[in-house]
């Protein structure tokens, strides 16, 4: 594909989010027109006072999120699908997510388990440390298996059965937890976008930021590894290195989503594809933008789903993102049979 013709795509699909972003910010129970969200987005002086804040105060910070929440997932599985070589590898799917799940429940449940109280909840720097310590876990056990088992399929078979591990090890702290614990844990398992707040924002920003940012400088070496690991060692890269490279940065834009939007499924392993299929490539170059844009572009349209579907509240973004994403990975199951199977 020539870099013309990448350009264009690439401007494409950026106008395809900036649109779904107008309409995000436009959708609610609460109409808000698009003139004012191009005041907002243009800082004019000519808003509505309620709009603004509505804007200001709740939507904008959700689209914000939503946007660095779906390139932080779809790189996540680029970078893993890369280093595994296999279709089905993602941190919902290998259990990465699960693990950040479990270093959330240790933090949220545990201290009503072990204290009687779940007074920690408010420390969001703890919160995301807890996270990103259970992705690392996970992410190490499957980086230790892989090491010695070589078959895609065993390596997709031990991280389902970890993900089983983690969710019986959730359970049971949900069963000797309290009330209260309980309840904030299970509303954070649905996924919500909408109880992040800029102080938040603040914190998770300059992580994924950093870690988009990083990834891409890996790129020359990812294209280098994609051959096979002789191939990478006959060119003077360092696959041990890379490896726990990467796997320190899927830990950390994963574990980063998991603890304040909580575990966000099937993006990660659609996205990534999708964005193979539109620019016809292997180059991380271009996977690694391509991703996040498509990324954000799914977890956008599902956040609009979320706030227009029914009226009665809002839908758990989780149910919208496995409605749209598990269509993708059943294509990818069928198309890659031949490699998966």
């Amino acid at each position: 594909m020539s870099r013309l013709l990448t350009t264009i795509i690439f401007v494409s699909i950026s106008i395809v989010l900036g649109i779904l972003i107008l309409i995000d910010l436009s959708t609610g129970q609460i109409e808000i027109p698009f003139r004012e969200i191009i005041n907002f987005l243009s800082f004019g002086n000519n808003q509505d006072e309620n709009y603004y804040i509505l804007v200001k105060e709740f939507r904008f910070p959700r689209v914000l999120v939503a946007i660095l929440t779906g390139a932080a997932l779809s790189v996540s599985g680029l970078l893993m699908q890369s280093i595994f070589r296999n279709p089905l590898a993602g941190p919902y799917v290998l259990g990465i997510s699960s693990g950040a799940s479990l270093g959330v429940a240790l933090f949220v449940l545990g201290g009503s388990v072990f204290a009687g109280t779940h007074a920690f909840w408010g420390s969001n720097v703890s919160l995301l440390i807890s996270a990103g310590v259970g992705a690392a876990v996970v992410m190490s056990i499957i980086l230790a298996v892989s090491i010695r088992v070589r078959d895609n399929i065993s390596i997709l078979i031990i991280g389902i059965l970890i993900a089983g591990v983690v969710s019986s090890i959730v359970s049971i702290l949900q069963y000797y937890a309290n009330d209260i614990s309980v309840k904030s844990f299970v509303v954070w398992t649905m996924g919500n976008l909408d109880a992040v707040s800029y102080k938040d924002i603040m914190l998770i920003f300059p992580i994924i930021v950093f870690g988009l940012a990083g990834v891409y400088l890996m790129s020359k070496n990812l294209n280098l590894i994609l051959p096979g690991e002789s191939f990478a060692k006959s060119m003077g890269i360092n696959t041990k290195v890379q490896r726990i490279i990467v796997f320190t940065f899927v830990s950390l834009l994963t574990g980063t989503v998991t603890a304040f939007c909580g575990p966000i499924g099937f993006i990660g392993i659609a996205a990534p594809h999708v964005a193979r299929w539109i620019f016809n490539t292997a180059n991380h170059f271009v996977l690694i933008p391509a991703s996040s844009l498509i990324g954000a572009i799914f977890i956008v349209s599902s956040d609009i789903l979320t706030h227009s579907i029914t009226t009665q509240g809002i839908l758990p973004i989780n149910a919208v993102t496995a409605i749209m994403g598990a269509p993708f990975i059943i294509w990818i199951v069928v198309r890659n049979k031949r490699t998966v199977i």
